[in-house]
């Protein structure tokens, strides 16, 4: 059934100033949230996301910048804690923490509805510079986050580059992924959302920050005027290659009205079919009409070129 999320994506440039690492710098760093904050909290979110290491004060050498995320200890993120609690939503927290050894980890922390923390991913692969200058080192698992519209994954920066952990979200399917960065990312965004078919929401510190659908199109998007955006999602849906399914689509759209949406990216040759209905899910819609799933699609068309009797034969060598 249709699973409307309100997510907002703030891609707001860092705090600036050279505040002395203490509990000024801390409060001001408060002060400039709750600004950012104030900007999309009307519209009543589910989700917000904002960038990568956005409690850091650019202007800090890294002397200055680890004696202030020693004092800031766990101060700022009481804070975004506070804000989901106060209006009961999902609110990503990116930062680098210390561990208790004394190394550090560049994160994503996500609070519930309650304020309550769900845990922690930690940038699989950090820029080398993060661990010979800052000691950060990388992470190793791809945590999927249980909220109460569906599962989130997580992706942070310099990680978009790299097939290993696109191909675990690929194969574990969120329904979204959040990608908060100081790195736009270009072409990899759109590509990342229709190879783990899942939506995608990035908050890229003073560049577009944007929601992508899982075939790649933008949803919506910050502007050069307004670093902030809310937008409404629906997460029941599933990717539907063309082929063999151009019967299923028309009669799946002739019985279901407006209660489906097949919405055409153009040029891909595959649709993404969107249950609006309050009574069937995307997938029982596309069971119903035979309607194939890309994936599906993809694993057959692979099934089919394994099999000798379809291919070429050997090289003779």
């Amino acid at each position: 059934m249709a699973t409307n999320v309100k997510i907002s994506t703030i891609g707001a440039r860092a705090a600036g100033g050279k505040p002395e690492p203490g509990q000024a710098a801390v409060d001001g760093m408060i002060e400039h949230w709750r600004g950012r904050f104030a900007q999309v909290l009307p519209d009543e979110p589910d989700l917000i996301v904002v960038p990568e290491c956005c409690d850091r004060y650019p202007e800090h050498s890294k002397a200055e910048r680890q004696e202030y995320y020693r004092f800031r200890d766990r101060q700022i993120a009481g804070y975004f804690s506070s804000v989901a609690r106060d209006n009961g939503c999902y609110v990503t927290y990116p930062a680098v923490r210390e561990m208790p050894d004394g190394s550090w980890r560049n994160s994503v922390e996500l609070f519930d509805r309650d304020g309550e923390s769900m845990g922690f991913y930690n940038k699989n692969y950090v820029v080398i510079v993060e661990t010979t200058e800052a000691g950060i080192l990388a992470g190793r698992q791809t945590p999927l986050f249980e909220c109460d519209f569906g599962t989130v994954g997580c992706a942070i920066c310099f990680d978009l580059n790299f097939d290993g952990i696109r191909q675990e979200y690929a194969e574990s399917r969120p329904d979204l992924i959040v990608f908060p960065s100081m790195y736009h990312g270009g072409l990899m965004q759109p590509y990342w959302a229709y190879t783990c078919r899942a939506h995608l929401v990035t908050a890229v510190c003073g560049l577009p920050s944007v929601i992508l659908s899982p075939t790649g199109v933008s949803l919506a998007t910050t502007t050069n005027y307004f670093d902030f955006v809310s937008s409404t999602v629906n997460l029941d849906c599933q990717v539907a290659h063309l082929d063999f399914n151009w019967e299923g689509l028309r009669g799946l759209k002739e019985k279901y009205g407006s209660a489906v949406r097949i919405d055409d990216p153009g040029y891909l040759a595959s649709v993404l079919v969107t249950s609006e209905s309050k009574k069937v899910s995307s997938g029982e819609m596309v069971d119903e009409f035979g309607i194939e799933l890309l994936d599906d699609y993809m694993a057959r068309s692979i099934a089919h070129r394994q099999d000798a009797r379809n291919a070429e034969p050997e090289p003779v060598v």
